[in-house]
């Protein structure tokens, strides 16, 4: 039930960026050439002292860096230049890297003071020369447990598969259910029921993730701070707020008219999620069984105690207890807040951007959901020629963790393909 990845500032896309002004420091090198040194480094050449701060070099030392950079070599062979560069400001950028048989993501940023060396160096993701929706679905189909994606062009129809894997099949969402809550609340603004200026009273404190949990209650909200609190930190008090401000009854239609299952309903405010979790067994014996009103009912009947902070520190916890949604599902959910948002929804689904490959369209929208064995990407973008698509990811395991980075960096290689001038005219020209 938290957010996922930290969020990336938004960048000013620079093609061929080694020759332009805004990548090059006052008095030091520029980006583009720190970023080559990176490639002759890379290429276990190179002055690590001189590239590296002393900071960076003592958190990762020559030694680990060339094992690294090993690795990358003997699956996609010598590295061969800087093919991309987009810009964040004069001191930070994403660095696509060449390699003979693939490419690398790196988050570059370098020390403000001179002679501006490098202070941060993160792989965000590789992808192999000619990567493939094919590819992808294959390598999310060959991680343990179960898994499925769905990759949709969005247009005036039902949204339209480019790639999908068990993408019928309903699977574990964790916080990814906060896009009905922004669902039913722009409905009700559309409606003209709520504005975005209304205030309501701060409910009854969640768990994080979020802040407002360490907030007094009652303290005047607006609903738009609400839902962004909700989706860019995916604030669970902010969330429970929300929920009981809308009503209930009408988030778990919203939920059903969205492609929910039963199995999602009632639709669980996060505290009660955890609750439940942290239940005695006889209070929760049966509960996938259990109908929408038998469920409400054991809610009602439970004890009010503390929650445990420490409750998700180990393996996946009642795994049954959830919200629930196929790929298909989340991708229609994004797709109505596409077609059914106003701007102010869609913007504030844009604020948390945890993926590089987003900067390569003119919009991306973004809500997650994770929590020990449950893990839940979804995209919304639309490209520079104004065509849309979703994505959605979802992975799980009752026995074990998942590892987000490793479904992260899959679903960036979706994302980059999809942005590619070929995938677009192909999916334009079968519309």
């Amino acid at each position: 039930m938290s957010k996922h990845r930290s969020a990336s500032p938004s960048s000013i896309r620079k093609q061929d960026g080694a020759s332009t002004s805004s990548a090059r420091t006052e008095g030091g090198p520029s980006l583009p050439s720190r970023g080559a040194e990176v490639v002759t480094i890379l290429n276990g050449d190179g002055d690590y002292d001189t590239a590296f701060t002393a900071t960076f070099r003592a958190q990762i030392s020559r030694a680990q860096f060339n094992a690294i950079a090993a690795r990358l070599r003997s699956q996609y062979g010598q590295a061969t230049g800087v093919e991309r560069i987009d810009v964040t400001n004069r001191l930070q950028a994403v660095v696509i890297i060449g390699y003979q048989r693939g490419t690398a993501t790196v988050s570059l940023s370098l020390d403000a003071a001179a002679p501006h060396a490098i202070g941060g160096l993160l792989i965000t993701s590789t992808a192999p020369r000619g990567d493939s929706l094919e590819r992808v679905t294959a390598e999310i189909e060959a991680l343990p447990g179960s898994t499925g994606i769905g990759i949709y062009a969005l247009g005036t129809d039902a949204p339209r598969a480019l790639a999908q894997l068990n993408a019928d099949v309903a699977a574990p969402i964790g916080s990814a259910f906060k896009l009905w809550v922004l669902a039913e609340l722009a409905a009700q603004v559309k409606a003209g029921e709520r504005r975005w200026a209304d205030v309501v009273p701060l409910g009854a404190a969640s768990l994080p993730s979020g802040i407002t949990q360490g907030w007094p209650a009652g303290a005047p909200m607006t609903l738009q701070s609400l839902a962004t609190l909700m989706l860019s930190i995916s604030d669970n008090t902010a969330t429970d707020t929300l929920m009981s401000a809308l009503g209930r009854e009408r988030i778990d239609a919203r939920a059903v008219a969205l492609g929910a299952p039963r199995t999602s309903l009632p639709v669980l405010a996060t505290r009660e999620a955890f609750a439940l979790k942290s239940a005695d067994a006889a209070a929760v014996a049966g509960w996938a069984t259990l109908t929408p009103a038998d469920r409400r009912a054991r809610i009602a009947a439970l004890p009010v105690k503390p929650l445990d902070p420490a409750m998700f520190s180990g393996t996946p916890l009642r795994p049954e207890i959830e919200w629930f949604a196929s790929p298909a599902a989340m991708a229609a959910t994004l797709d109505w807040l596409r077609r059914e948002g106003d701007p102010t929804a869609l913007a504030m689904l844009a604020v948390h951007q945890p993926s590089p490959a987003t900067r390569r369209f003119a919009y991306a929208g973004y809500k997650g959901g994770s929590e020990p064995g449950v893990l839940s990407l979804n995209h919304l973008v639309r490209d520079k020629q104004g065509r849309w698509y979703a994505v959605a990811a979802a992975w799980h395991r009752s026995d074990a963790l998942v590892e987000e980075p490793t479904l992260a960096g899959i679903v960036d290689r979706a994302l980059t393909v999809i942005a590619t001038p070929f995938v677009s005219s192909e999916v334009e020209k079968t519309d």
